[in-house]
């Protein structure tokens, strides 16, 4: 496999598993050096890729993806091990089920502060000096179809359909989609690309226990975290250096509109 992003330095927020793991793996079979960035234990997911991949390099940092602190000081030490930071990956999110009636107002933060204010500040971090300094960066936040439909149409193990990602999960993904495309428009002019991947079911910790009605898809079957990586993988390499501020929906046909 071609080694195109040879030498480049990638942060993976929410990579200990599911998706954030699958796109470290595929940025790492590219070639790139990885910080795998988790609230988890990230080693063992290290050492999976180290042992797959040993050519790469892999440091970890725990971060709680809404403090700031940590995420500065997690993008320094990137820098600092591997002198640059050339990808970021904003993977990290929660997903609340609750009803607008039963939500409370700290759950209704829980996903917004993840998932949205998580992904304002790990590019605010990356992008400001490191990335405008050197001219050059790709940015990927995973959003979700839920961030386009409202949230996504599923079910729970007793079949009720009130189960479906709730309205702060819906209105982080769509906020971070809105958020992309500002900042594609405002850094584009320093060579830094800012797209979005949109996944639909996919089979993770977060949708265990869920099923969706696979029947009404282009493609019948749920998708798995390497759909996601692959995506995401192509929006880091230089064939999308022409390719900003868009959503790539992988969700085998149920985000048609």
């Amino acid at each position: 496999m071609e080694k195109v992003l040879q030498g480049k330095a990638a942060i993976v927020t929410g990579s200990a598993r599911g998706i954030g793991f699958a796109c470290a793996r595929s940025l790492a079979s590219k070639g790139a050096n990885i910080t795998l960035v988790d609230v988890l234990d990230a080693e063992p997911a290290k050492e999976n890729l180290l042992n797959e991949f040993p050519s790469v390099q892999v440091i970890t940092q725990q971060v709680d993806v809404k403090n700031n602190k940590e995420i500065e000081s997690a993008v320094k030490h990137t820098v600092h091990s591997f002198g640059s930071v050339d990808i970021v990956v904003n993977n990290a999110g929660t997903c609340s089920r609750q009803s607008l009636e039963k939500m409370s107002e700290d759950e209704w933060l829980q996903d917004i502060d993840t998932n949205l204010r998580g992904t304002f500040l790990f590019m605010k971090s990356a992008i400001y000096p490191y990335m405008r300094e050197q001219q050059s960066g790709k940015i990927i936040n995973i959003s979700s179809i839920s961030g386009m439909m409202g949230g996504a149409i599923s079910y729970n193990e007793n079949g009720d359909r009130t189960a479906r990602s709730g309205p702060a999960y819906a209105a982080s993904k769509g906020g971070i989609i809105a958020l992309t495309k500002w900042v594609a428009k405002e850094v584009g002019e320093h060579g830094i690309n800012v797209n979005s991947v949109a996944p639909g079911p996919v089979q993770t910790e977060i949708t265990k226990g869920m099923s969706y009605p696979l029947d009404l898809q282009s493609i019948k079957r749920p998708g798995e975290p390497e759909d996601i990586g692959e995506a995401v993988a192509y929006l880091a390499t230089p064939a999308a250096d022409y390719v900003t501020g868009e959503v790539l929906k992988v969700c085998g046909g149920s985000g048609i509109s």
